[in-house]
């Protein structure tokens, strides 16, 4: 692996009760995150290749380890996310070029199939700082109840001089949603919004 990793951390929330109300069976979201080296920290540089390389790495090695935190197979993910946060000394591209161009590929390997956009966000930040991940149903964006998020925070990253990435995979959507659309059941995955 290119990536320089300082640490990788993974957890998963389950969400058992809502409003009063019994989750059954609860509703569980993975996340992984990588704190890697900014290969760039402190000038400009044209060609941001080496960090879109590192991207496809992380998609694959963070949507692995979701999965296996939630202890499913690929098929039964059913929606994802990916967000980064650039510290002191980078720029805000640095995020853009780990998620966009070659991150989403990998990942939907590893959450088998994966025909909507993953949604992302990007930020620039500090050691302590929230990062919010957000989710969105893996093959069909018009699903409404999967469209949620998950937070994320290390105490020590990112440093100055590093990368804090993030991928998050479900195995549910919202507790208790309720507000139509179409269903996760229905769903056909074809054109990744229906």
């Amino acid at each position: 692996m290119s990536a320089e990793i300082r640490k990788i951390a993974v957890w998963v929330e389950e969400t058992h009760r809502e409003i009063g109300r019994q989750i059954s069976p609860p509703t569980r979201k993975a996340v992984a995150v990588a704190v890697i080296k900014n290969p760039f920290v402190g000038s400009y540089t044209e060609d941001l290749t080496p960090l879109m390389d590192i991207g496809a790495e992380l998609g694959g090695l963070l949507g692995d380890k979701c999965v296996a935190a939630l202890g499913i197979t690929p098929a039964q993910a059913e929606s994802y996310g990916k967000a980064a946060m650039v510290g002191e000394g980078g720029e805000l591209e640095h995020a853009a070029a780990i998620l966009h161009p070659k991150l989403g590929a990998p990942l939907r390997v590893a959450v088998e199939k994966g025909a909507a956009l993953v949604p992302s966000s990007k930020k620039m930040g500090g050691p302590g700082q929230v990062l919010d991940v957000p989710l969105g149903h893996k093959d069909a964006a018009y699903v409404r109840s999967h469209f949620d998020g998950i937070e994320v925070r290390l105490n020590d990253a990112p440093r100055a001089g590093e990368i804090l990435v993030a991928v998050a995979v479900t195995d549910s959507g919202r507790p208790l949603p309720r507000v139509g659309g179409l269903t996760h059941a229905d769903a056909e995955g074809k054109d990744g919004l229906r």
